[in-house]
């Protein structure tokens, strides 16, 4: 007999997944569950799911830390969190859009790391990933031809691989010099 897995998508919007609960706040959209992410609790027991993935949700929302210690209370411990946020250098491009983030976004999850910022909730940090241009797939719908995709696609996969080799550095640094970074992915696990 095989476990389950119980797997969330929070603030599904139009990209539902089979296999996932979705979540969002739209009728429109025919999430599984409505439900308002800035309200708290969401209408799940303790330690439900095993896997849960934000895609682009977290900067839309009032308060990223609740948000972030709600998450960790609907994890199973050593369950997964993916997030995908903006990256500070370009996370405002949005007009909903009321934060962004950096590398930094792990330290606060981290007990050790200061008792002013430390927010509650354990996370340990398994990946975290830089990403040049992260809605190459709304291009066209901007006008963007085929060679213009093409030089796009493959400035991103360089801009990104280098990013990538020191995400600190091209936090701090060199973002600036490549007119910033659209996202910024975390892969945590639920410390419990």
């Amino acid at each position: 007999m095989t476990k389950e897995i119980k797997k969330l998508n929070l603030g599904a919007g139009e990209f539902k997944k089979d296999g996932y609960v979705n979540v969002d706040w739209q009728d429109l959209t025919k999430p599984d569950v409505k439900h308002d992410l800035n309200v708290l609790p969401y209408p799940f027991e303790n330690n439900t799911f095993d896997l849960i993935e934000a895609f682009h949700v977290l900067e839309h929302l009032d308060k990223p830390f609740s948000i972030m210690s709600e998450l960790h209370r609907i994890l199973k411990p050593g369950a997964i969190l993916i997030i995908k946020v903006p990256h500070f250098s370009r996370g405002f491009t949005h007009a909903e859009h009321s934060h962004g983030f950096d590398v930094t976004f792990p330290l606060y999850f981290n007990r050790n790391f200061t008792k002013s910022g430390y927010f509650g909730t354990d996370f340990k940090l398994k990946k975290l990933k830089l990403r040049w241009s992260a809605f190459i797939h709304l291009m066209p719908s901007m006008g963007y031809g085929k060679i213009s995709l093409t030089l796009v696609k493959i400035v991103d996969f360089i801009f990104s691989f280098l990013a990538n080799l020191s995400p600190n550095f091209c936090s701090r640094m060199w973002c600036f010099w490549v007119g910033g970074f659209e996202e910024i992915e975390f892969e945590f696990i639920a410390q419990k």
